[in-house]
């Protein structure tokens, strides 16, 4: 029988080889390595891992965009804001004189001038005083609304006089309005004269 010889030697792959001798011949013999040490070891798992390990380039990226819209965007509400028109200021209330010329008598008068039997109709306001004065079927009506602090929100009060009679006692005049306008004011005269039967009370 021929001698067999058999020695080992690490590898470069750190996996131990032997060879066997017989009959002046020698054969290396290597054990195949782990498919763990190949596959950690290959390029291919040294660049899978990498890969996994890197932050998605997409999400990044989508992030960015995001945060460059919102920073575009409020430039845009800033300038809309500002653009904004504002509402216009409130005209100032005019003084009780001025709104009884101007809103109040000229209102009144369309109002009894509109009655057939009506005629020498006068309106007027002095001393805090709104005064009317009239015939209707030729007897004399008078009507006083008094402002005795020459403003809407003080006292007052309203008198009436029919067929030349005195005047009548003072009564509360516009106790139930909280921000009296020239519309209140006609309105609660025209209803103190249809009250008296002296013009036709009117459903609005």
């Amino acid at each position: 029988m021929a001698a067999i010889g058999i020695s080992s030697f690490p590898s470069s792959s750190s996996t131990s080889c032997s060879v066997i001798s017989s009959n002046g011949k020698s054969l290396l013999i290597c054990p195949k390595a782990s498919v763990s040490e190949e596959s950690s070891n290959s390029p291919q798992a040294t660049a899978t891992t990498a890969t996994a390990t890197a932050p998605p380039p997409a999400t990044a990226e989508v992030k960015t965009q995001k945060e460059a819209s919102a920073a575009s965007a409020k430039p845009k509400e800033a300038i809309a804001a500002s653009e904004k028109p504002k509402a216009p200021a409130k005209a100032p209330a005019k003084p009780l004189r001025q709104l009884m010329e101007e809103d109040v008598i000229p209102s009144l008068k369309s109002i009894l001038e509109a009655q057939d039997d009506i005629s020498e109709l006068e309106l007027s306001f002095k001393d805090n005083r709104l005064e009317g004065s009239f015939l209707k079927k030729s007897n004399p009506y008078s009507f006083w609304a008094f402002f005795p602090n020459g403003a809407l929100t003080g006292p007052k009060g309203f008198s009436i006089s029919s067929y030349g009679s005195n005047a009548s006692t003072v009564e509360p005049f516009l106790i139930d309005e909280k921000r009296i306008t020239d519309k209140h004011i006609v309105f609660w005269v025209r209803k103190r004269l249809a009250a008296q039967g002296i013009i036709p009370v009117w459903t609005e």
